[in-house]
């Protein structure tokens, strides 16, 4: 996500979720042609409907609490999740013979910084869609409040990624946050305190992306792109666009970790140049043709070692502590960015004088310059480095490609939003058995921070079981 905000602004205010039926219905109405035609989504395949069938059944029959728990590997996620809750669903549901009560919706909890990037009317919609907003950098008590309202008192089950934020793998889950599993505990506390038998589950819902027909030309196209915006030369036409013989393919994945070292080789030494971070580069000139697993693990740690001092850089002008994982810290940054962005002393009822105005909007441009080496960290997070050549199939030779699309877009000062289309695509849902959190109470009671930290782990679990095998090149 690219914050644009260069200007001190008033605070974030908490957006209530107020779901309006005429809005869900247009927006149900424009849903399938937009997938098809602007996203270029032309299939959606539900494997185990019937299970999120059952779980609405018992929901609108009072004896089930749920929470849908979906995979985030893409932006085009939400508009999946739609489908399944707006037409998969209520098909297999009459198929089935059961009278599912109206609408088929879901409440949903979203980053409050996406209208920031997306636009104000994109925080309208979510909200009478019967989205309610969080601020993942902190203890947002007001968006906890609200998501453990509608979890517990909803009249519609509610959605939420356990990830936190896309990670542009489908193959890949990334570590989970612990808020879900949290808020599977808070939401059986609620229903003891107020005398209520419901049963408190979550659901894992699995989302994968395949190309119908691999984009190899469209590949081939983009990388030849980055590759002269990087001032690299490479014999493409050594090959037709698009030839996927073995010989073609490892060419390509030459190419494809030539310009991923070159870039990782320029940040190291911009990083080096402009704040001394002291990382390592003389190793960094190793032919592609002879990588070993141990070419791609020295590239692994060189990606760590950047990320780190690119945080760090952002830790030190916000005075943070360089602990926890990265995504920890990219949160961390993130909102002590926005706070001196977002200012309470910029109330409505507190005026600033103009010397003071233009001390807070200079403050608030530093702060978003800093907080540009914490979005570069965020389209790594989930690089691995091994990625495409353990299984060179065309989604993850796309996923990185767009990865390294993304890091071009931010490094020239661009958004990366939204991305180009590769080509059409089929979206796979799978419906996971649901996990019951009633049955671990008493484990909670015992002690709360494993109970939920076990949670997180076997909802993980979960997951990564529903990620489904590549196709062959």
């Amino acid at each position: 996500m690219v914050n644009p905000s260069t200007r001190a602004q008033p605070p974030l205010s908490f957006v209530p979720p107020a779901l309006n039926p005429w809005v869900l219905a247009l927006v149900r109405l424009v849903l399938p042609y937009w997938m098809r035609w602007r996203e270029q989504i032309q299939e959606v395949d539900v494997v185990n409907a019937d299970g999120l069938v059952h779980l609405l059944k018992a929901f609108n029959a009072g004896e089930t609490r749920f929470l849908l728990a979906f995979r985030h590997p893409s932006p085009l996620d939400s508009f999946c999740l739609a489908h399944l809750m707006w037409y998969a669903v209520p098909q297999r549901a009459r198929e089935l013979g059961i009278d599912l009560k109206r609408p088929v919706h879901s409440h949903f909890i979203y980053d409050r910084g996406i209208p920031l990037w997306a636009g104000s009317s994109v925080g309208w919609v979510y909200s009478r869609l019967g989205g309610t907003p969080i601020q993942r950098g902190k203890v947002d008590r007001q968006g906890l409040r609200s998501a453990r309202d509608l979890f517990a008192n909803g009249q519609l089950p509610l959605a939420a990624a356990p990830e936190g934020g896309n990670n542009g793998h489908t193959e890949i889950v990334s570590p989970l946050e612990p808020g879900v599993a949290q808020m599977g505990f808070w939401c059986v506390e609620d229903m003891q305190s107020q005398g209520r038998a419901e049963r408190v589950a979550i659901a894992p819902l699995g989302i994968s992306y395949r190309y119908l027909t691999p984009p190899w030309a469209e590949l081939d196209r983009w990388l030849h792109r980055l590759e002269q915006e990087n001032g690299l030369t490479s014999s493409d036409a050594i090959y037709p666009l698009g030839n996927t013989s073995e010989a073609a393919v490892e060419y390509r994945y030459h190419r494809l970790y030539t310009l991923g070292e070159h870039l990782l080789t320029l940040m190291e030494g911009y990083y080096n140049r402009v704040y001394g971070a002291g990382l390592a580069v003389a190793d960094a000139a190793r032919p592609a043709q002879t990588l070993s697993d141990g070419g791609t693990d020295r590239f692994a740690s060189r990606l760590e070692a950047l990320m780190n001092a690119a945080l760090q850089v952002a830790e030190t002008y916000f005075q943070l502590p360089a602990k926890g994982s990265a995504i920890d810290r990219c949160r961390r940054i993130e909102q002590a960015g926005w706070d001196r962005i977002f200012r309470q002393d910029l109330a409505a009822d507190q005026p600033l004088s103009d010397v003071a105005r233009g001390l807070a909007d200079r403050e608030a441009e530093e702060a978003s310059l800093r907080m540009w080496h914490m979005r570069l960290v965020e389209s790594f997070v989930a690089v691995t480095g091994q990625y495409v050549r353990q299984r060179p199939s065309a989604e993850r030779f796309a996923e990185t490609v767009m990865i390294l699309r993304d890091t071009v877009c931010l490094i020239q000062g661009k958004s990366p939003f939204p991305r180009p289309k590769l080509g059409p695509q089929r979206a796979v849902l799978t419906v996971g058995e649901p996990i019951s959190v009633s049955d671990r109470w008493p484990d909670y009671k015992a002690n709360r921070k494993q109970a939920v930290a076990q949670l997180t782990a076997d909802l993980q679990a979960a997951l990564e079981a529903m990620i489904p095998p590549p196709p062959s090149v």
